[in-house]
């Protein structure tokens, strides 16, 4: 990272064994047959993996310190640094192990992200102490291509104490087969998160299609810019008309106070669709907002357009609009029972998220809620009280849905609710209190996202998982003291533990077969020489005539 320079390396040649010994020195600062130091190999890594930075990017950077290296040697580069952190990785597993084993065991957190046809990238972390055991990369979360990738951690790292994962049926199945008897546990958001949609999408679809149909927001988007650019064109200054409507204060010119009002309307309806506390549906449901919005807007519109001058035809007009936008769909007997069939069942849902702690309404965290630190008992308590409630409720129990539900939850209530694991270790008993959540890893995904995002300007992650290597994600560890302090094993930096891993495999590279070692001494050098079969013969034809001769 200091510029480029010249080496003048001096080779050593053994004449009694061949070996030619180059300059260990340099190969500190440089791997072989490369041109780029170690140093330039993890900036790289770094700006690609951690920083987020395009290739664009981070050539700028080198160049700016004088370094100046191709995109595709920066590309390149970025592969090796992953290559060599998976290999260190690799190496430092018996360590690893030692360290979780002296902590109490590790707590197996299970997830995978995936987009389209792309490969589905599944992680696997230890919750206890955030390292990212490994990574694979399968062709979808089938049991199959699952159970080597768990039969790999645990050669690597043992039994874990307790698993984490979603419902799906291929981690299920998975777990299972590999750790029988390992207490296995449902995320209690993604529980939740999957309940929820079934439970809500059937009233939530419909609405959507009655809001489709009618073109409701396309209509009212249409209306806010027009009455904009009408605002826009006028004498008076908009701020002023908003901080009138915001106050309750009227302007001193109320020419435009119809227009205005028309316009926040359109805007406050439409707001509603970008509601929510951050969870994603089912949790947050914007279209019923916006549906809510639009029923009040119908109750206030004809008040707000007797209230319009018959001198003033542009405000009373854009009202006039507003009001038959609204009443398209508001008179649409479907759209009302829609309406009212998803607000009854979200009443039934968020009763479940109030009993399980978890994802609360108007919570503040979003998806980085963990949940409340109830115990245990008293969220499953909660729960079987809900439980009783969807087969007492008349009106519950008679709903299909309300059925199934019950049906799911009896289905993994053993798996949802468990008591702490007690634990021997050499420092004595530990207690481990298993997450409730897999938010550990579904905030890891996030950070992906939003690194992919960053760099392309585009969500979809898809190219993304068809090209990176699959042990990608091990680059988190790097924020880990604990690990690093692990991985480095005394060394200074990822430079010198870099350069050690290469040492050692070209010193492995250039040792003899197995077996070699064996030989008698003096054989080594006669199995080097090129002619030796003619030696040999030679010789043997040589050792007959004597014979024969005597």
């Amino acid at each position: 990272m200091t510029g480029p320079f010249v080496a003048h390396e001096t080779l050593l040649h053994c004449p009694s064994c061949f070996t030619v010994f180059g300059s260990d020195a340099l190969l500190h600062l440089v791997p072989k047959w490369y041109n780029v130091g170690y140093d330039v190999l993890v900036y790289v890594g770094r700006a690609l993996f951690q920083r987020y930075r395009t290739i664009q990017e981070v050539n700028t950077e080198l160049c700016s310190r004088n370094v100046q290296i191709s995109d595709s040697e920066i590309s390149y580069l970025g592969y090796k640094f992953i290559s060599c952190l998976a290999a260190c990785h690799q190496q430092a597993t018996p360590k690893i192990r030692q360290s979780i084993g002296l902590s109490g065991g590790y707590v197996l957190h299970l997830d995978a992200t995936h987009d389209g046809n792309a490969p589905a990238l599944m992680t696997s972390m230890d919750s206890l102490s955030e390292i990212v055991l490994g990574n694979v990369k399968v062709p979808s979360e089938h049991a199959d291509h699952i159970v080597p990738f768990l039969q790999k951690l645990q050669k690597d790292f043992g039994v874990p104490q307790a698993c984490v994962h979603d419902m799906g049926k291929g981690i299920c199945k998975a777990v299972f087969e590999v750790f029988p008897g390992t207490p296995d546990f449902i995320c209690h958001f993604h529980f939740l998160r999957d309940i929820g949609k079934d439970f809500l999408e059937p009233a939530y679809s419909s609405l959507r299609s009655c809001l489709r149909k009618y073109k409701t927001s396309p209509r009212l988007y249409a209306l806010a810019r027009g009455i904009k650019q009408l605002l826009s064109g006028q004498d008076s200054d908009p701020e002023l008309l908003a901080k009138a409507l915001l106050s309750g204060e009227l302007p001193e010119n109320t020419d435009l106070l119809p227009l205005a009002s028309a316009y926040s309307m359109t805007l406050w309806m439409l707001e509603g669709k970008h509601s929510g506390d951050g969870y994603g549906f089912p949790f947050d449901r914007p279209l019923l907002v916006f549906a809510e919005r639009l029923l009040e807007g119908q109750q206030r519109l004809p008040q707000m357009l007797a209230c319009c001058h018959d001198s003033d035809k542009t405000g009373k007009q854009s009202v006039v609009k507003l009001a038959r936008i609204v009443s398209d769909i508001i008179n649409d007997t479907r759209f009302q029972q829609g309406v009212q069939e998803l607000n009854w069942r979200c009443q039934v849902f968020d009763s479940l998220r109030k009993a399980m702690r978890i994802a609360l309404p108007n919570g503040k965290k979003g998806l980085n809620d963990d949940g409340t630190d109830e115990a245990i008992s008293t969220i499953c308590a909660g729960v079987q009280r809900f439980r009783s409630k969807l087969d007492n409720n008349t009106k519950w129990s008679a709903d299909k849905l309300c059925s199934k539900m019950a049906k799911q939850i009896d289905k993994w209530s053993e798996k949802l609710f468990a008591d702490p694991i007690e634990v021997d270790t050499p420092r004595g008993t530990v207690i481990i209190y298993p997450q409730r959540t897999n938010n550990i890893l579904e905030q890891f995904f996030r950070g992906i996202r939003r690194g992919q995002r960053r760099k392309t300007g585009n969500n979809s992650i898809r190219r993304m998982l068809q090209t990176m290597l699959a042990e990608t994600p091990l680059v988190k560890n790097l924020d880990n003291d604990e690990y690093m302090k692990i991985l480095l094993d005394w060394k200074a930096n990822l430079e010198e533990l870099f350069a050690d891993l290469e040492l050692t495999a070209v010193a492995r590279s250039a040792e003899p077969p197995i077996g070699v070692d064996r030989l008698l001494p003096g054989f080594r050098r006669l199995i080097m020489q090129q002619a030796l079969p003619g030696q040999v013969a030679q010789l043997l034809s040589k050792n007959k005539i004597m014979a024969e001769s005597n």
